[in-house]
């Protein structure tokens, strides 16, 4: 089942999107997130900073275990996804470095890679909540257009408009990575919550195709429409092709 919450701008989307992450952090001290990296979701995780300021919130016991890292980046890195972690919320809040987990883009062997990474998504015992953002061709994590669900952590082939979309973040084009190593579709899935956070016009068109239009590989994000509790916190702009079915 989705659900949608029409926000104004992105600061409205993002302080809703934190009032969930927040609720089941209130609700469950010892909670698992699911995160994510990328524009979208950086406005949420600036409101749950300020919150834990404040003293309202304690990430003293939550885990965390994110969608996805480029292949080939070090962390230290600030294009890689452990850095944007650290830079926009581990290191601005008291949650404990080892409970927090990212895919480890340095190891070479991919198996490897993806087989401790699903061993670590096993280990936690499950997601509770699961932050998605939205690629404009439907990825989500780095799940991208393709025959069939990828079921598990895998290695990715990144598509030709996803470095497009990446290369505004580096120097130049040789730069940007062309793979990654990213949780796979039944990972997702298994979250008990999905909540995706959607900004703009340019997304208008994929927010139609991937909760109103067949539920497809083609669409990677159009396997949402399975899940019993996704919630959709997008403001109007990328709302505008749907807001009469919503």
């Amino acid at each position: 089942m989705v659900k949608f919450i029409k926000t104004k701008n992105y600061d409205d989307m993002s302080r809703k999107t934190a009032n969930l992450i927040s609720a089941q952090i209130i609700s469950k001290p010892d909670c698992v997130l699911g995160l994510a990296t990328g524009s979208s979701p950086i406005g949420a995780y600036k409101v749950l900073v300020e919150r834990y300021e404040q003293g309202d919130l304690d990430f003293s016991k939550v885990v965390t275990v994110n969608l996805d890292e480029y292949k080939g980046l070090p962390r230290t890195n600030d294009q890689s996804y452990y850095y944007f972690m650290n830079d926009n919320l581990f290191g601005k809040v008291n949650i404990k470095a080892e409970n927090t987990h990212i895919p480890d883009g340095m190891e070479p062997d991919s198996d490897k890679a993806c087989a401790d990474y699903n061993a670590i998504l096993r280990s936690v015992g499950g997601v509770d909540l699961q932050l998605l953002g939205i690629g404009h061709n439907g990825h989500i994590g780095f799940n991208e257009p393709c025959d069939e669900f990828e079921k598990d952590t895998h290695c990715v082939e990144l598509a030709e408009s996803t470095i497009q979309a990446n290369a505004r973040f580096f120097a130049s084009m040789a730069d940007v990575p062309t793979k990654a190593y990213t949780m796979g579709i039944r990972n997702i899935m298994e979250a008990k919550k999905i909540v995706m956070v959607i900004s703009g016009a340019g997304k208008a068109e994929i927010v139609e195709k991937a909760f109103f239009g067949p539920i497809t590989p083609a669409v990677p994000a159009s396997v949402l429409q399975l899940h019993p509790d996704v919630t959709v916190v997008a403001d109007e702009a990328a709302l505008a092709r749907v807001l009469d079915r919503i």
